[in-house]
Parts: C-alpha cells; sequence; structure tokens
C-alpha cells in the first residue's frame, strides 16, 4: 500500500490536509464522508494510481485539516473546495464522493459546473425521505459513537474497531484509516474529530434538499451504489426509488451496484467490478 504524500492547501480561510497520490493523468479529488478521513481512499487510490492524480481531502473539521469552531455545512464545504483548486492551479478536476462527500460533490458540480470534468457519486447523493434518512443514521451510529470516547491506549482503540462488525473484513486499509485519526489527550487517546462539529454537519445535512441539483449537474456523471445495507437491509442510502429518481433526473447518469459491498465496504474493501467500471468512465471521451 503506497502512503500518500501530505500537502496543506487553501480552504475558505482555513488549511485543508491533501493526501496526494502522484500520476499523470487528469486530477482527482475525492471527498471522504462524515466521520471519515482522506486516507478511506487508499484502496482506490491505488488502483487509479499514477495512471490518475488523485487526490483526497480531509473536510474541515477532521483529519489534519484546520477544525474552526463553527462551519459545518454544505456551503462552507462547496467554497473550500472552490479556493483548493484555485491554490492548485487546477481550472477542472472530476470529483469523486462518498457518503457526505457525495452531497458535496453533487452540490459542488451544480453550483461550479465549470470546475468539474466529471463526477463519481459512490453511495450517496440520494434525496432521501425523512424516515429514510432516519434509518441511515441509525445504520452510521456506531461510526458516530467512537467520537469524543477516550481509550487507554492506541492499541485499545484499534481493538474496538476491529471488533465492529460494519468494516469487516480488516485490512492494512481499514488499519491505516483509524490510526491516522487518532490523537494523545489526557488519559488517553480519541479521534480527532470533535463531536460538537459532526453534530452541526449532521443537523445541516437533514434540512438538505439535493433534488434541485440534479437537473444542473452537466458533466457525465457516475453513480455506485452499495446492496447491502449496514446494520438490516432497510438502511442502505440509495435504495431503488431513490437510485431511480436519480438516473431519471441527472441528465448524463448512468450506476453500477457494486455487489455484495456495504456503505463502507464500498471503498475500503478491494473491488474488480468497481475499480474496472471506475477506469472505463474515466476514460471515455
Amino acid at each position: 500500500m503506497a502512503e500518500p504524500i501530505m500537502k496543506r492547501v487553501k480552504g475558505d480561510g482555513i488549511e485543508i490536509n491533501l493526501a496526494i497520490w502522484e500520476g499523470a493523468g487528469q486530477p482527482l479529488l475525492c471527498i471522504h464522508g462524515i466521520t471519515a478521513n482522506c486516507r478511506c481512499w487508499d484502496t482506490l487510490a491505488e488502483t487509479l494510481a499514477p495512471e490518475h492524480h488523485v487526490m483526497a481531502m480531509d473536510l474541515r473539521g477532521r483529519g489534519r485539516s484546520d477544525k474552526p469552531s463553527q462551519g459545518y455545512a454544505l456551503d462552507y464545504h462547496l467554497r473550500d473546495i472552490n479556493c483548493l483548486l484555485d491554490d492548485l492551479a487546477l481550472d477542472r478536476a472530476v470529483i469523486m464522493g462518498h457518503s457526505l462527500g457525495a452531497f458535496i460533490g453533487l452540490a459542488f458540480a451544480a453550483e461550479y459546473p465549470g470546475r468539474v470534468e466529471r463526477l463519481i457519486l459512490v453511495d450517496g447523493g440520494g434525496d432521501l425521505s425523512q424516515d429514510q434518512m432516519e434509518k441511515v443514521f441509525v445504520g452510521i451510529k456506531p461510526a458516530l459513537d467512537r467520537l469524543g470516547q477516550v481509550f487507554p491506549t492506541a492499541d485499545a482503540y484499534l481493538k474496538k474497531m476491529r471488533a465492529a462488525p460494519y468494516i469487516q473484513p480488516w485490512s492494512a486499509v481499514t488499519e491505516a484509516y483509524y490510526r491516522y485519526e487518532i490523537e494523545m489527550v489526557e488519559g488517553g487517546v480519541r479521534t480527532n474529530i470533535a463531536p460538537a462539529h459532526i453534530q452541526e454537519e449532521a443537523a445541516n445535512i437533514r434540512k438538505v434538499d439535493c433534488a434541485p441539483y440534479y437537473p444542473q449537474v452537466k458533466c457525465d456523471v457516475l453513480i455506485l451504489r452499495a446492496t447491502r445495507g449496514l446494520l438490516s437491509q432497510d438502511d442502505i442510502l440509495l435504495p431503488d426509488d431513490v437510485i431511480d429518481r436519480m438516473m431519471g433526473e441527472i441528465p448524463r447518469a448512468q450506476r453500477f451496484d457494486v455487489e455484495g459491498m456495504n456503505h463502507y465496504g464500498i471503498v475500503f474493501q478491494p473491488h474488480g467490478a468497481r475499480d474496472e467500471v471506475i477506469r472505463e468512465f474515466l476514460k471515455e471521451d
């Protein structure tokens, strides 16, 4: 597993940490989910680089990016990405987002169409009913619950994560991902994500109506859908009716169901068919 190069770049009044897997091809900016970090993209980066220049950002408040006291909402993320691309002197990039990152990528493609070459939505970006949204938050609750907990040692924290059923099978990628978010505090270690920031983010996500963005997206779009739920089959992020609407209302969309994968496995785990679909999508004329 190749270690990325870490770089600090300018966001909207803050600094954003960027993981880079260098490549000769078109730049690809990856945006993670609500409690994740840039290292969730290690598996896909290893597949796509060096054919593509893969970059993965830590969203504000996550990983090694700055953590302002507030500003955890869609508009802030869009401005951060716009500033990031300016700082890197990139006019355009392929955007690939997972979960919350898919919502952000969708909105960015709608609001800044001139900056998005193509868009890949990884198990996210669906206009969920309030009932389905609640099921999803129940499904991701174990990931949310780790925030703010203090563990005596890093090994104790990793032991807890290794037992989590939703992240299986454990691998070097998941190990690196969880180690990346550990910070030392009085009494031991914890994740470097403040629960209050995620609570603000979650409250704002619930207010987002993403369907109006669908017809505004003018680039080619690939939607990757996990077929398995997290705690049950009811907590999937792209139910059939939701993804059917996306396909009907996003002008240039195509979909691929990543069989056998849940919401986390779709990015963390190897999957040859998924990788081939992404590679083909990126080289289409």
